[in-house]
């Protein structure tokens, strides 16, 4: 473990922290440099991107407080204290999307296609964010099992196909659902390996049982979004 990267006098910089930061600083900054190519402005995306990031923290941080409250209610402070670590991805998830679709229905964005937009940078953001757990030592695996180099590696594989499949869209939607398909996938595997989650329902953890039902629901939409779209390109003809 290595949890303090730097320490400058006073100032101590911790290898969680930044390497979250990081993570958000460069998908935001790709998010940004790619909106022309989907037809929407770059200072609203912006916008967009930092909104559902920071909600997508503060969602995350909220969900692990709430699956450790006994803790925090003694050291309520601890809540605030990023240092070593406390986030549930699932948590950041539900409140970015929230967010997202409120800012979204404000500005009068198209939400497939924006949300097309900011997925494979998602996965992005979470290999970057990992790399950091792994310094802090949590989200830790059974032994020998570095889970959090496997879930940094699944997650910039997961990135590489999501930017690949970007360019090859065949209708709004395809590439979001692809993410809300893959990654409760690779989640959901990746249990079976770490040693930080209780078990909830005859073996399976609480983010197995979320990881299965969000796959579901994806797959359910990504098929009805595309007989949508072949109908649609069938009628065109």
């Amino acid at each position: 473990m290595h949890p303090i990267l730097l320490k400058l006098g006073p100032f101590t910089i911790y290898s969680y922290g930044f390497m979250v930061a990081l993570g958000f600083g460069v998908a935001t900054f790709l998010i940004y440099r790619r909106a022309d190519k989907f037809g929407l402005n770059p200072d609203t995306v912006l916008d967009l991107a930092i909104l559902i990031l920071t909600a997508g923290l503060i969602g995350a941080r909220l969900f692990y407080v709430m699956l450790n409250f006994e803790y925090y209610r003694v050291s309520p402070i601890e809540i605030v204290n990023f240092s070593k670590g406390g986030l549930v991805w699932y948590g950041g998830f539900a409140s970015a999307l929230l967010a997202g679709v409120w800012y979204m229905r404000r500005k009068g964005l198209n939400f497939w296609k924006a949300s097309d937009l900011i997925a494979p940078y998602l996965a992005l953001a979470q290999s970057i964010g990992r790399v950091g757990c792994y310094l802090n030592g949590c989200c830790f695996g059974l032994d020998p099992h570095p889970a959090q180099i496997y879930s940094s590696a699944a997650l910039l594989l997961l990135f590489a196909i999501l930017r690949i499949w970007q360019d090859k869209r065949r209708f709004d939607g395809e590439i979001f659902l692809g993410y809300c398909i893959l990654y409760p996938l690779k989640r959901f595997l990746m249990e079976f390996v770490r040693d930080d989650s209780p078990k909830a329902f005859y073996g399976f953890t609480i983010f197995q049982i979320i990881s299965a039902a969000l796959f579901l629901i994806a797959v359910t939409a990504f098929f009805a979004r595309a007989l949508k779209w072949k109908k649609g390109s069938s009628s065109s003809r």
